[in-house]
């Protein structure tokens, strides 16, 4: 058995220090529960931020990435394999797009976004029409790009200059959006709802009035689903919901079940933008990914699966609100942010005796956010609701 201590000492030795690490070394999981280098048990609630979307080793999921392992792991893309183009197919035909462009995270999904923007209208428009509308209280990613599209100052430190090219618009304000639609947007960019920035879906006549505005002047509109997508809230992708077709729209996360990917997805009207030498990708459509991504897609795609988010959302929080320290629940489907009732209750030491308890959490703000693998059943809810609840109450 591996000492704890000196799993961290070793990891912290040679790892940069880029993340608030909690003390737990986590050695497997099985279905929805993870265990750590002692074989003690956490049930996840929070699914590797939202990755594990079929929880841990799904069987079909294994049995997929092993196949595909066995005969071939990686090729150039100078090269066509089938497993790519059965994915692709696939997430094109389930989402209703034309074409996809395949990355390794949701920042590349977003920057490939950025990029087909940009020269969307720069190929009709020419030059100066290059501004990127994004959502104060945003979250796109972590590269130059990304974080400068993100809209939330804290993010907007060290790393100067950052890319130029992006205005913030208030999240759910109108008048705020028309008055920065100017002849210099050429997109509009924002989450159906703000992981990152507090689990906050946008109201719907918002949205509406994002499409309605962009539609008039042939601005882009582009969906970060990156958190939001792949059944997490509910549907296929939350456009869905909010009854509405993004021009792009870019996923990542939960979509190979915990293989990186991210998935760019364009309109016909946008598909043949980036042309070859303009944008590309080593790993971006790798083997093992797209085998993946296409055993996620042929578990989840069916309307059975998502009508059981929407069932174990409502039990989920129904659960949540007999808690007395619970003011509120924020979210669409298996996202949601749980909002305290009493003033100075710290998010960050939730998840730390959640950790003590066996429970698996995530922060959002001042939230607790909650991801758990969309096959998450309703016996491991109640169990997890009756640790959040002692640990709260």
């Amino acid at each position: 058995m591996i000492n704890l201590s000196s799993t961290t000492e070793q990891f912290n030795s040679h790892i940069m220090g880029t993340y608030g690490r909690f003390d737990l070394v986590l050695e497997s999981g099985e279905n929805r529960t993870a265990f750590d280098e002692n074989n003690m048990p956490y049930i996840d609630f929070g699914s590797g931020i939202g990755t594990n979307s079929l929880g841990y080793c799904d069987n079909e999921w294994v049995d997929a990435i092993c196949n595909q392992a066995k005969k071939l792991q990686h090729t150039s893309n100078y090269y066509y394999t089938k497993i790519q183009a059965d994915f692709a197919q696939k997430l094109c035909d389930e989402t209703g797009y034309s074409k996809v462009f395949f990355g390794n995270s949701g920042a590349e999904a977003n920057e490939c976004a950025i990029k087909l923007a940009r020269k969307y209208s720069y190929d009709k428009y020419g030059k100066g029409r290059h501004n990127i509308i994004t959502l104060v209280n945003s979250f796109h990613g972590r590269t130059l790009a990304t974080l400068s599209a993100t809209g939330q100052d804290s993010f907007h430190n060290y790393f100067f200059p950052f890319v130029e090219g992006f205005i913030y618009v208030e999240v759910n304000n109108i008048e705020d959006l028309k008055s920065k639609l100017d002849d210099t947007v050429c997109a509009v960019m924002f989450e159906f709802v703000q992981g990152e920035g507090g689990v906050i879906p946008l109201k719907k006549d918002f949205v509406d009035a994002i499409f309605t505005e962009c539609a008039n002047r042939d601005i882009l509109t582009i969906a970060d689903e990156v958190q939001t997508g792949v059944g997490r809230t509910g549907r296929l992708l939350t456009s869905q919901i909010y009854d509405v077709k993004p021009d792009v729209t870019t996923l990542a996360k939960g979509l190979a079940g915990g293989v990186p990917v991210g998935a760019c997805l364009a309109r016909e009207k946008c598909d043949n933008v980036l042309t070859a030498g303009t944008h590309g990708s080593t790993f971006g459509g790798n083997p093992i990914a797209c085998a993946g991504g296409l055993a996620v897609l042929n578990k989840i795609c069916n309307k059975e699966f998502f009508e059981e988010i929407a069932l174990k959302s409502n039990y989920l929080k129904n659960k949540l609100m007999e808690i007395k320290a619970v003011k509120k629940i924020d979210g669409l489907g298996l996202m949601l942010g749980i909002v305290f009732e009493k003033d100075g209750l710290s998010a960050v030491d939730v998840v730390k005796k959640g950790l003590e308890k066996g429970l698996l959490l995530l922060t959002a703000k001042e939230k607790i956010r909650l991801l758990p693998p969309l096959t998450i059943s309703f016996d491991e809810i109640d169990e997890g609701v009756k640790i959040l609840k002692e640990i709260l109450n």
